[in-house]
């Protein structure tokens, strides 16, 4: 009775401050993305475990391999245009309440794990492996792994690579490249320097057409 009274509540509370029909068409885009997350786990239903999490437009699950799993946590939530790829005997697992923005990508070869209430922000690429351009093996790929921890944020444009370990409550800067450890309660950030280069007058600006 709580959960049902908690739910009603939540409801009049959108409605007055989003308006009726905005709240209606955003819940209706939110069980949208919560029958195609029910639609790819049955496609996939040997290899995704989870409960109820929403995968919104355009966003897609491929899974290559029998033995590649798929764990996803309570209420999570992808948002358009991101796309999950695992393969060989790779394990994605994403924990509850995590919230992957639009245009992400997630390739999976052998673990990568996302922990609670992590936060991702649109066009993060996230990679386990590395193409073994040497040959200096038959494998084409080089596996490592990621694991990113409880309560991290992570910026726009964020590319992390793998063998990179990020600790709780962490920050990782828009448009920073990740390899190693981030200790937790940190922010990281690549070092970058903006300059400013006056022009002389003499300077001439050629207009191209």
């Amino acid at each position: 009775m709580t959960i049902l009274k908690k739910i009603i509540c939540t409801f009049f509370s959108e409605f007055r401050n989003r308006g009726v029909y905005i709240t209606i068409i955003m819940y209706l885009s939110h069980l949208i993305g919560i029958l195609r997350g029910f639609f790819y786990k049955s496609i996939y239903y040997k290899n995704i475990k989870s409960s109820i999490f929403s995968l919104q437009t355009k966003s897609r699950i491929e899974i290559f391999n029998k033995n590649s799993i798929l764990n996803i946590g309570k209420f999570v939530f992808i948002r358009k245009n991101a796309s999950i790829r695992i393969d060989f005997n790779g394990e994605l697992n994403i924990g509850d309440n995590v919230f992957i923005n639009d245009n992400c990508n997630i390739n999976c070869v052998n673990r990568i794990t996302i922990g609670r209430n992590t936060k991702i922000a649109p066009n993060v690429c996230i990679n386990d492996h590395d193409h073994n351009y040497k040959k200096a093996s038959k494998d084409h790929l080089i596996r490592g792994e990621v694991s990113i921890g409880e309560n991290v944020w992570i910026g726009s444009n964020v590319v992390i690579l793998r063998d990179t370990f990020i600790g709780d409550n962490a920050v990782i800067a828009a448009g920073s490249v990740v390899k190693g450890n981030v200790p937790e309660n940190t922010l990281f950030l690549n070092k970058r320097e903006n300059r400013s280069v006056a022009l002389k007058k003499s300077d001439k600006v050629v207009n191209i057409k």
